[in-house]
């Protein structure tokens, strides 16, 4: 992606723990649509599993939340912030695993 230098990427996966649950589904979404509230946040996107098959791909996951900040203290600030804070919280009973990825320039 051009004119993302100097940026950082946090990207997570959840995996509900009812994933069968439309009412567990909502709600988690709901709470990232709050949690996009945060200042620190640039750019963000809730996702589900795309309908891709490839032996590469996994689709196992509920929920991909995607966050871009200008920058590594803009993170940390991120995962300080009252609302971040809050969002575990009020939904970390909906899932049973979460896996993240940062990322920064290569």
């Amino acid at each position: 992606m051009a004119g993302l230098q100097s940026k950082f990427i946090h990207h997570v996966f959840f995996w509900l723990r009812r994933p069968e649950s439309a009412d567990d589904l909502r709600a988690l979404i709901a709470g990232l649509q709050k949690l996009s509230k945060a200042g620190t946040i640039a750019q963000f996107h809730i996702g589900r599993p795309a309908a891709t098959s490839r032996e590469v791909i996994d689709r196992s996951y509920s929920i991909s939340w995607f966050v871009l900040f200008d920058g590594a203290d803009d993170q940390d600030n991120y995962q300080r912030d009252p609302i971040h804070l809050e969002f575990i919280d009020q939904c970390s009973t909906l899932w049973s695993r979460v896996l993240v990825y940062d990322s920064v320039d290569a």
